[in-house]
């Protein structure tokens, strides 16, 4: 099972056929993904599920259907144990961002972290799970499949959130701090902490 979020409702990718109530169910080699959105645009509509005879290649399908965007980010501790977030678009996040030229996924992870919030001295501790999300950018619709990396370090310095990619607020956050901030932040983002 795959879930992929238009805001925070999810598209489930499934091979179980499951009564509906509150989702719906469409079979996806056929199921056109304005469908989808339309489906999900209701307000009595919690998900929909995409129903495929195969595990093995159900999300390979699904991808087939829209570009992908391919991004890496990092889920950062410093020596504190603090998570470090960004504030953009009114929402806490995580430091993310797309691949560039043939960069390695992890380069692209450190490199975007970096970036987007002034931390350097990152060191990727291990992989986590790989999201993804709809989008629109000029009107089209796209899948941006993130993969997601722990990352640690011992950097003191100053934090500069990116402005320019719209990023307001940089902080390191700890336990009850991530709590409030994952009130007002992305499904993806709370399936990671």
């Amino acid at each position: 099972m795959h879930y992929i979020f238009v805001n925070d409702k999810p598209i489930i990718l499934t091979t179980k056929v499951e009564k509906e109530t509150d989702f719906k169910n469409f079979l996806l080699k056929d199921v056109s993904i304005d469908a989808v959105m339309k489906t999900l645009s209701q307000k009595k509509i919690k998900s929909v599920r995409l129903i495929h005879h195969s595990e093995k290649t159900l999300l390979k399908k699904f991808l087939k259907k829209l570009p992908v965007v391919v991004a890496g980010g990092g889920k950062v501790y410093n020596t504190d144990n603090a998570i470090l977030f960004i504030y953009r678009n009114d929402k806490w996040d995580l430091p993310k961002g797309k691949i560039e030229g043939s960069e390695s996924i992890e380069t692209t992870a450190i490199r975007e972290v970096e970036e987007e919030t002034g931390v350097t001295g990152l060191s990727i501790t291990k992989p986590l799970q790989t999201t993804y999300h709809l989008f629109k950018r000029n009107g089209k619709l796209k899948i941006k499949v993130t993969y997601w990396f722990e990352m640690k370090t011992d950097f003191k310095g100053n934090l500069w959130p990116q402005q320019d990619e719209g990023i307001t607020k940089v902080e390191w956050l700890k336990d009850t701090e991530v709590t409030e901030a994952l009130k007002n932040s992305y499904a993806n983002i709370k399936l990671l902490l």
